[in-house]
């Protein structure tokens, strides 16, 4: 049943997904009161999990009414679904944002929950791990090793900075690939690098403080500040082909109070941080008494030569160094951390416990045993073999079915992602709709600049996906791009720091 989809092996309960992803269909319309279903057996079959995965879910909607079951006859849709859908009242008409009784900010919010609404596993959505790019079973085995009795077992509070042997596992790592300078009393796990953001804005920004960002940045890191308050103080400087423009951000805002970097992988754009301009901002951070917060973002993965050391290692007592483990093994894990100056370390733990109190502990022993016995390393090895041929395949396959002059690639080494610069006048989001409704789901980039600055683009995403399904997405997408209607603007010029993609 290909309205069914893919099912999330790493998020469990194979049988609750198959329940609702029948509910879904039935919603769509994909499936209709009195269609009839396949027999567990074969539904089993088709989606490779047990028969009696099925048969609990079937069940399970049995209950609910949403499917009727004769002797003989097999199972079907209820047929009483149509008869409520015939008297169910019209759909209400959404009220203006004006009228809507909500305050600003929750309105504010909820548009943050539709920007970042995940996309479907699908490609060209970034970092869906399955196959040989997923941990697989040594995860599972050391889960189960260290829940039942072990260090993972259910316990009371704990340190808000987080479980000791990740700690003391998280900076050896670092200490060891990144050139990171630290001992564990300076790790604080998070849940992700969006929480280790938001704890960075919460402890390093005071009342009318200004911050630079890069120009175009991460929407995660835009969002958080322009909805606590330091929407006018957040100065957008640009990056070319070095990365951060140092020197503009100088002359912008000399006395900011913090530069919020991706210094080894530009997040969007890829290209890192030189060393001239490496040091002129630490130059400026020292001389200004200002903090760098260095999101080190995709840095394990550049296919050619080693990775760029973490700039962290060049000035510690000014930078606070976030990592993840989401991207390299899986989103759902949510678990990252910050790596901070010892002066910070007690404001940065209480922000944390008034967030959170701290992490959950069970997967964080279950990551400190898969870092402890070697596996992260060989893991990381393993993914960055595996999608570096999926890059070169993609980069082949894009430039074959799409011209220069109407869309093309950004250079880059490294990351878990292409960003595809597309044609003037076309746009990006529109692009991002049509190709949703052709089962293509890709990012604009447009929305990651500052207003009126911005370029068209996508984000294309090449992990855990095979060579057959990126080739026939790139085909749908090409297809997308080319019959999307450009939009013509007179006296429409390039923005001057805009940043020059390569044809």
């Amino acid at each position: 049943m290909p309205s069914l989809g893919a099912l999330d092996r790493t998020a469990g309960n194979l049988s609750r997904q198959i329940a609702e992803a029948l509910r879904e269909a039935v919603r769509k319309g994909d499936i209709r009161a009195g269609d009839g279903l396949p027999s567990s057996r074969s539904l089993a079959a088709s989606l490779h999990v047990a028969r009696g995965t099925v048969i609990e879910a079937y069940e399970q909607l049995l209950a609910e009414g949403f499917l009727e079951s004769k002797a003989g006859a097999g199972t079907h849709v209820a047929q009483a679904l149509t008869e409520s859908r015939s008297v169910s009242a019209p759909e209400a008409i959404p009220e203006p944002a004006t009228k809507s009784g909500l305050p600003e900010r929750a309105q504010a919010f909820a548009r943050i929950a539709r920007e970042f609404r995940p996309l479907e596993p699908i490609p060209f959505a970034i970092s869906v791990p399955v196959g040989l790019t997923a941990p697989g079973d040594i995860w599972r085995r050391l889960g189960n090793r260290v829940r039942a009795r072990g260090p993972g077992a259910p316990t009371g509070y704990a340190d808000p900075s987080g479980a000791l042997p990740l700690r003391e596992a998280i900076a050896a790592y670092v200490r060891r690939s990144r050139s990171v300078r630290c001992e564990s009393d300076q790790v604080i796990v998070t849940s992700g690098t969006q929480q280790g953001l938001f704890l960075a804005s919460q402890v390093l920004l005071g009342p009318g403080d200004q911050v630079w960002v890069e120009n175009p940045a991460y929407r995660g890191v835009t969002a958080i500040l322009e909805n606590i308050g330091y929407r006018e103080s957040v100065i957008r400087v640009p990056v070319d082909a070095e990365g951060l423009d140092v020197e503009a951000g100088i002359n912008m805002a000399p006395h900011a109070r913090a530069a919020f970097v991706t210094p080894s992988h530009q997040y969007p754009l890829g290209m890192p941080l030189s060393m001239a301009r490496r040091t002129a901002l630490l130059a400026w951070a020292r001389g200004s008494n200002a903090w760098v917060v260095e999101d080190d973002y995709d840095s394990e993965l550049r296919y050619e030569g080693y990775p760029f050391p973490a700039l962290q290692g060049l000035a510690p007592d000014r930078v606070v160094y976030l990592g993840t483990f989401s991207k390299i093994l899986f989103p759902s894990l949510r678990l990252g951390y910050l790596i901070v100056p010892r002066n910070l370390v007690d404001a940065f733990c209480g922000a944390r416990v008034l967030m959170d109190r701290h992490p959950p502990t069970a997967d964080q022993h279950v990551l400190a045993a898969f870092m402890a016995e070697g596996h992260l390393e060989r893991h990381i090895r393993k993914v960055r073999n595996v999608y570096a041929e999926h890059r070169r395949q993609l980069i082949e396959t894009i430039e074959a079915l799409l011209p220069a002059d109407l869309a093309w690639i950004e250079p880059g080494d490294q990351g878990m992602h292409l960003v595809l610069w597309l044609a003037e006048g076309l746009d990006d989001r529109e692009v991002v709709e049509r190709a949703a409704r052709e089962g293509v789901a890709v990012r604009a980039v447009s929305p990651m600049f500052a207003p009126l600055t911005g370029r068209p683009g996508l984000v294309l995403g090449f992990g855990g996906f095979s060579s057959e399904q990126m080739r026939a997405a790139a085909q749908r997408l090409a297809a997308v791009i080319a019959s999307t209607p450009r939009q013509r603007k007179a006296g429409k010029r390039k923005p001057r720091h805009a940043v020059s993609g390569t044809r």
